[in-house]
């Protein structure tokens, strides 16, 4: 059985606690375990320190995302495959956690299509078409490099970066590429760790849904979250048997999720 963690930047940014740590060191004693990661608000201080300022953009189904030219793309990989990637490697192994980091470029792992053009919604609520940039739409995940590592008792740890078809690097959203990962090594579970409880609607916790009433919901819910619901669905639609949302702060966060004492479960049906 194969378990899929994605852990998010707002995670990241306040430091990955030794209470997850060590429960994820737990869960990977007793079955395989692949962690994904996100990183993109660490892009942006990086890249304006750099002098070059981050533009976002609002799709009409409400996706908040990075918009990404040459420039920009340059910066987002060396932040999220270098350095973001290779400390979260170095934390784990700190905990002798056999951890290896490795980026959807590698082994053409993780495939994109260069999006040529993107519609968006200005500020006035128009939509408006704008060149594409270097985003990516994930065509195709090759599982094989994680097959290795996994059969090896390792623990891959993945960068949301992609290979296009011209072999340049693209941006892609983190909560989908661990949604597609899922899917390609068959994962009976994808865990969405965040900061907060889970989805939450009317100041209170939605424990479990299925995807339909998920997608329903997506009007009442924020940019971020609705990111997570859309990866969701994407997961199980791709034979992941089912998906939690939760924060990954507290003691047990991953055996609580699991338990389904925690976070929001969205399941098929």
């Amino acid at each position: 059985m194969v378990l899929v963690i994605k852990i998010g930047g707002s995670m990241l940014k306040a430091g990955i606690s030794p209470d997850f740590i060590e429960d994820l060191k737990k869960v990977h004693e007793n079955q395989r375990v692949v962690l994904t990661h996100g990183g993109g608000r660490e892009v942006t201080d990086i890249a304006t320190k750099l002098g070059k300022e981050q533009k976002f953009v609002v799709s009409p189904e409400g996706f908040r995302s990075r918009y990404t030219d040459k420039e920009t793309v340059g910066i987002y990989t060396m932040v999220v495959s270098g350095k973001i990637n290779k400390e979260i490697v170095a934390t784990l192994i700190k905990y002798h956690i056999p951890a290896v980091g490795v980026s959807g470029i590698d082994g053409a792992m993780i495939q994109a299509e260069r999006k040529k053009q993107l519609i968006i919604v200005d500020e006035q609520k128009r939509k408006k078409v704008i060149e594409g940039g270097y985003t990516g739409k994930i065509a195709k995940v090759n599982s094989g490099v994680l097959d290795v590592l996994l059969e090896a008792g390792y623990m891959p740890v993945v960068a949301p970066v992609a290979l296009g078809l011209e072999n340049e690097y693209l941006n892609i959203d983190g909560d989908r590429a661990a949604a597609y990962v899922a899917g390609a090594v068959r994962a009976s579970h994808l865990i969405l760790i965040t900061d907060v409880q889970g989805l939450i609607i009317g100041e209170k916790l939605v424990p479990k849904l299925t995807a339909a009433e998920a997608e329903a919901k997506l009007s009442k819910i924020g940019h971020g979250m609705s990111t997570k619901i859309y990866a969701a669905t994407e997961a199980l639609r791709l034979g992941v048997g089912e998906v939690i949302i939760t924060s990954g702060l507290g003691k047990e966060p991953i055996t609580t999720a699991l338990a389904h004492k925690a976070g929001t479960v969205v399941t098929s049906a």
